[in-house]
């Protein structure tokens, strides 16, 4: 039988979901898997095993302070290698692996000097090409296409006090370059454009879009909603969605956009906000992160638009979950955001903080929103769990 070992931050999640989907595909599919995860709650679904302990990611969030991400968890990455021997799997499937709980460079090293197996590497975001940061479009920084150095993100995840991104862009090109069975994987062509532009131009770069369970996210009406998060009946909603809300995701912006829609008509609905969160303007409904899947279809379902303005992303599931419900989407020309709606009839892009266009679109959505079988199906997480397998 097939081994197959997938890495990742978390087992829960958007990134922690594909992981352990796909490990459980390929169980199907005649591998033996197994999933490792730096942090969190396992999957009771699959065999799951955690890297690191909770003092562990703590000593290593102070070394990442210190301007040295990745560098912790030291003794945490030899086991998980030892481990990695001991089963000896045909493919190791790597996302996310900073986040405070393995060392990038105990792990390439052993990648480069012994491992003989075939290594694919999903990136969900842009931290394996530059010496610091996950994301760079907001401060439209373009370093990391030559020699990341003075950088201009230290206090953004993952927040540090020191510049070490040049020694650090330097070590990740020696330690993630020259790796002949390495494959990447980005899910969008937006981010494979970035790679090909980076110091791993040299793999093979393929594209599998992100899915979602289409048989969750559909229109799925219900009246209870409204009562269950004392959202009125009589409004049209602006929804927005986030498993954390945060400037990139564009929180402000739905605080700056409650002051321009007219509220006789319209009522802003967030799900995701920590109800203790005092920036929250009285006339915004504030709905607490679910993971039920089920509920969250429900108020996809009942939105007169999603509004996504997020600043920073790859390909975000908010804008799939929601065309799959028949629910029209506004966004930003963000990331992968272009290249999920440009075949979807109720899908715009406008300008960052164009409040004035976003108004005008409230009375452009189409009364009858036309998301086709093919689009929809399209964003089927099977399919897309299939072409992993492949």
């Amino acid at each position: 039988m097939k081994k197959l070992i997938e890495i990742n931050t978390v087992c829960n999640g958007s990134t922690g979901k594909i992981m352990c989907d796909i490990a459980k595909e390929a169980s199907k599919s005649g591998y033996q898997s197994y999933c490792f995860y730096g942090r969190g709650r396992p999957n009771k679904t699959v065999n799951c095993f955690k890297i690191e302990n909770k003092i562990g990611v703590l000593l290593h969030i102070l070394l990442a302070r210190l301007g040295f991400n990745g560098h912790g968890s030291y003794f945490a990455t030899k086991r998980l290698v030892n481990k990695i021997r001991d089963i000896n799997p045909d493919v190791i499937h790597l996302h996310n692996i900073h986040g405070y709980y393995l060392n990038f460079k105990v792990l390439f090293k052993y990648f480069k000097n012994e491992y003989k197996g075939r290594i694919i590497w999903t990136l969900h975001d842009c931290w394996s090409f530059t010496g610091h940061c996950a994301y760079f479009t907001v401060v439209e920084c373009n370093k990391w296409c030559s020699e990341c150095h003075d950088c201009p993100q230290l206090f953004c995840y993952p927040k540090t006090l020191f510049d070490t991104t040049k020694k650090e862009y330097l070590l990740k090109k020696s330690l993630f370059t020259g790796i002949n069975n390495l494959t990447i994987l980005t899910p969008s062509i937006w981010l494979k454009e970035l790679v090909k532009k980076s110091f791993l131009r040299d793999y093979d770069v393929d594209v599998i879009q992100n899915g979602i369970d289409v048989g969750i996210f559909k229109p799925t009406f219900d009246d209870f909603v409204f009562e269950k998060y004392n959202i009125p009946k009589n409004k049209k909603i602006i929804l927005g969605v986030a498993n954390v809300w945060e400037k990139r995701k564009g929180f402000d912006d739905f605080v700056e956009l409650s002051k321009y829609i007219d509220k006789t008509r319209f009522q802003i609905v967030l799900v995701g906000v920590n109800q203790k969160d005092n920036k929250v303007p009285n006339d915004i409904i504030t709905i607490p992160r679910t993971d039920n899947a089920h509920d969250l279809a429900k108020i996809y379902s009942i939105a007169y638009v999603l509004y996504n303005p997020t600043y920073e992303d790859n390909y975000p599931t908010v804008n799939l979950e929601s065309i799959a419900c028949k629910t029209p989407i506004v966004t930003y020309d963000t990331g992968g955001c272009m290249e999920q709606i440009k075949h979807y009839n109720g899908g715009f892009i406008i300008n960052k903080k164009d409040y004035q266009e976003f108004i005008k679109i409230l009375d452009k959505i189409p009364s009858e929103n036309l998301c086709n079988v093919s689009v929809c199906d399209n964003y089927n997480m099977m399919l897309k769990y299939i072409n992993y397998i492949k």
